[in-house]
């Protein structure tokens, strides 16, 4: 099963964008899902800093900042394919 990552921190309005959309993407698409809080822990939270959200389908890094429901629908349906 393809696995969603998606990194972020409480009270990030992006990572909320981020989060409905992947909400909607799941609707459509089966995919596991981890959400990951940067902020507990140091070497993530250097590691993205302020580019959150990320999201990595099956450890690869495909999309951050702002995107939809439709755009991770299509990232998915190229990487999985």
């Amino acid at each position: 099963m393809t696995r969603v990552t998606l990194y972020g921190r409480p009270g990030c309005h992006l990572c909320e964008e981020a989060r409905t959309a992947v909400a909607v993407a799941r609707s459509r698409r089966d995919f596991a899902l981890e959400e990951v809080d940067i902020s507990l822990d140091p070497q993530l939270a250097r590691r993205y800093g302020e580019r959150i959200p990320v999201v990595a389908i099956d450890g690869d890094e495909v999309l951050e900042l702002r995107f939809g429901a439709e755009e991770l629908v299509r990232t998915l349906d190229r990487v999985t394919a």
